[in-house]
């Protein structure tokens, strides 16, 4: 089970820096009233609390036919239609093309070059392409869609829906019109499931399945994270500590930089799945903690001269592996070199450990706040333990701060605005805004070398 570890958030062990006992108790009241919100889902949004209990029999056989009839997955998706997946892939199937087959690709961004190398490589008539697009009017996604439906189109012709799946809304959208239209297989996203909340909805689901991941080892994880979390008092959830603690030394210590370092390169995409979900839920309104993506041991090479000398504005939040499946013995070669001497006979695990255990008391020594996350083991079922853990404390940490945790006024903005630009119809009051500010904006300097 999943494991906070925030005594190094508190003052007595790093001093007039940390928080006190105090501080906490004094946040009782409303961390109750979070936690009636959360319970009593007084927010539709809430509904991917329901996901721990999904019938995942029909994404399972959807998966196994595109095992059986595909050497190509291409998941096409932007946000957290993409992080995700990718979080999952990384997390539990490391270096998977290179060993397995279909070989996936998740392609997150409307960059051409990028796309152009996966048309390259895939071969249309043994390709599956999932589409996935929350709100089903993504303009990038969309756009991404239709080159490929014409990519394959060409050499398929009539065979070419075959070859889809869209991964959607129940009720609306431009994509949902070209499923009914064209009667491509799909599957759907709870309307009231927002996209960055999304990854243990068929958006990640259907992909981890394709990979062989069971994706009910990561509702079982989830599930029992939201259980656990039920508790109402505060010092016995460890959602509302992690929530609380973040708060607080954001609103009363100045600390508004969340830094986000896992020890394992497994974890690299959660933190950056974390960077969405924190920025996009919680930066509103004059409020927000900026998130920072980071892992270990890796960032203590670039990062960690910032933590100890530069501006006291941040929280590091460690996430530790107790066991990481597999070990490796440092060879007793190169015996003459001191420094290479005392490495041999010590484990991979002992030196990834140590490096973790020493950055930690090293921030707390110099009072640098810290908190830990543990796991066991980078599995299916941690993975969801802590996919859920980070969701439901940001939607905590959105009621603490009163902003609605669920909404995201100016990523709406950005996609119609995408829409005003390309001319599309209803979308004018958006172009006109966009035509009359051009001449304002335009760079009056450009430097040419």
């Amino acid at each position: 089970m999943l494991e906070l570890k925030f005594g190094n958030m508190m003052e007595e062990v790093i001093g007039e820096k940390g928080l006190s006992v105090r501080q906490i108790e004094n946040v009782r009241e409303k961390a109750f009233e979070a936690h009636k919100q959360i319970q009593e889902r007084r927010w539709k949004e809430l509904a991917f609390l329901d996901l721990v209990n999904q019938d995942t029999s029909e994404i399972k056989a959807i998966a196994k036919s595109v095992r059986e009839n595909s050497d190509y997955f291409l998941l096409l998706g932007i946000g957290g239609s993409a992080m995700g997946p990718k979080t999952i892939l990384e997390a539990l199937k490391p270096y998977y093309n290179f060993v397995t087959n279909p070989k996936i690709f998740i392609y997150d961004n409307i960059d051409p070059r990028t796309l152009y190398a996966i048309l390259s490589i895939i071969d249309p008539a043994r390709t599956t392409v999932n589409v996935v697009t929350k709100s089903g009017n993504t303009a990038e996604t969309i756009a991404s869609f239709m080159v490929l439906w014409k990519h394959i189109e060409k050499k398929l012709g009539s065979e070419t829906l075959k070859h889809f799946i869209i991964t959607t809304n129940p009720d609306d959208g431009i994509i949902r019109a070209v499923i009914e239209k064209y009667n491509i297989r799909s599957l759907s996203i709870a309307s009231d499931i927002v996209g960055r909340y999304s990854v243990l909805s068929p958006a990640g689901l259907l992909m981890a399945e394709v990979a062989g991941i069971d994706s009910n080892e990561l509702l079982r994880g989830a599930s029992d994270i939201a259980e656990k979390c039920k508790n109402p008092e505060l010092w016995e959830n460890p959602v509302y500590l992690f929530s609380i603690a973040l708060y607080l030394m954001s609103s009363e210590e100045g600390r508004n930089i969340n830094v986000m370092m896992p020890y394992a390169d497994g974890l690299r995409h959660l933190s950056e799945w974390f960077c969405q979900l924190w920025a996009e839920s919680l930066g509103k309104l004059g409020f927000g903690i900026t998130p920072y993506p980071s892992v270990g041991t890796t960032d203590q090479h670039s990062q960690l001269q910032l933590w100890m000398e530069g501006p006291e504005d941040k929280v590091i939040i460690f996430i530790n592996i107790d066991d990481y499946g597999k070990d490796i013995i440092v060879p007793e070669v190169f015996s003459e070199f001191e420094g290479m001497k005392n490495l041999s006979g010590h484990t991979m695990n002992d030196l990834i450990k140590g490096a973790a255990e020493t950055t930690k008391l090293v921030l707390s020594c110099y009072a640098k706040p810290n908190m830990t996350l543990g796991i066991p083991t980078l599995d299916a079922y941690h993975i969801g333990q802590l996919f859920l853990f980070l969701e439901l404390s940001t939607a905590c940490l959105g009621f603490l701060f009163g902003v609605n945790p669920f909404n995201q006024p100016w990523v709406e903005t950005g996609k119609k605005n995408i829409y005003g630009m390309l001319g599309r119809t209803g979308f004018q009051k958006e172009m006109q805004e966009i035509e009359s500010i051009k001449h304002i904006i335009q760079d009056s300097v450009c430097w040419r070398l």
